[in-house]
């Protein structure tokens, strides 16, 4: 193999390497140091807020999801078993949201024999760039049977996890 060849080869490894690096949607997992996951906090006896916030690959019907998920969650793991959202928000996350970024790969030689350079801009190849970053949050009341049939705001906590489970994307097994 030339030594151009080989050079192309590493840059053409390199480049897979960093599209593999690419960013992937905020498992189902507790915040991290970087924020992204969930958390909860206890306000009173029976209220909670809970939030939830993923990165730019996480679309935001996900990190809605997340959020109710983990409502109910909290619900169940303190004895109760249905809860009120008293006020809920999802809004565009400044600190995670952001444009598009581009990568570029030179190799060269000085000898004069061999020159190889690949640049690639991931924006062209994966459009715009332009990412949002999602966080919702809500303040949940927390309550004991029987669950209201006719209040709109009330959500059965063993119900929304059963029917939420299935769109959640667990952390990946540690190795």
């Amino acid at each position: 193999m030339t030594r151009s060849a080989s050079l192309s080869r590493i840059a053409a490894l390199t480049v897979a390497a960093l599209l593999g690096a690419c960013a992937t949607a905020t498992p189902y997992q507790p915040a991290g140091k970087n924020g992204e996951g969930y958390s909860e906090q206890r306000l009173e006896t029976n209220r909670y807020r809970i939030r939830a916030v993923g990165n730019s690959a996480t679309p935001r019907d996900t990190v809605e999801n997340y959020l109710m998920y983990r409502a109910a969650e909290v619900t169940l793991q303190n004895g109760y078993d249905w809860f009120v959202i008293a006020d809920r928000m999802t809004q565009v996350d400044p600190q995670r949201t952001g444009g598009g970024s581009g990568v570029g790969i030179g190799i060269g030689g000085s000898s004069g024999n061999f020159g190889t350079g690949v640049s690639i801009g991931l924006s062209s190849l994966f459009g715009s760039g332009d990412k949002t970053a999602y966080q919702a949050q809500a303040d949940i009341l927390v309550f004991r049977n029987p669950k209201p049939d006719n209040d709109p705001k009330a959500f059965d906590a063993q119900q929304v996890k059963a029917n939420l489970e299935s769109t959640l994307q667990r952390p990946a097994p540690k190795k």
